[in-house]
């Protein structure tokens, strides 16, 4: 089976094993992926993350991030741009997640951003997805 959507591949797995309260996650590495993890972590819904190279496929490791009392971080994870239906925004028309409780993570044309380094860079793009 080929996957059509790897960017919901990686939401979906995050979802799950943050669902089983999981600590580790391994998956298969490219570069978009390894991008919208640094955004997580930078904003503070990883611990950390690693890329371990292999042959034929770089897997990429998650450590997930829970509370102090095992509450989770990631309270929700969705994809907002599908590939059936592109969404756009430029940094102007971006709301806040929340008021400002969540992010969106864009893939602009300067790279892959948290909602908030966008409208600092003042630049718009695609809108990947949706944590809180």
């Amino acid at each position: 089976m080929t996957m059509t959507d790897p960017v919901a591949d990686l939401l979906t797995r995050i979802r799950n094993a943050n669902r089983r309260k999981a600590k580790t996650l391994t998956m298969p590495a490219s570069a978009l992926k390894v991008r919208i993890v640094q955004v997580l972590k930078e904003e503070g819904y990883l611990a950390d993350y690693r890329v371990e190279p292999k042959k034929p496929q770089s897997d990429l490791v998650l450590d997930l991030r829970y509370g102090p009392d095992g509450e989770r971080v990631i309270r929700e994870i969705q994809r907002i741009s599908k590939p059936g239906c592109r969404v756009y925004s430029s940094p102007k028309k971006l709301k806040r997640v929340l008021g400002g409780q969540g992010i969106y993570v864009l893939s602009t044309p300067k790279g892959v951003f948290s909602d908030r380094t966008a409208r600092k860079e003042n630049v718009g793009g695609e809108v990947l997805c949706q944590v809180y």
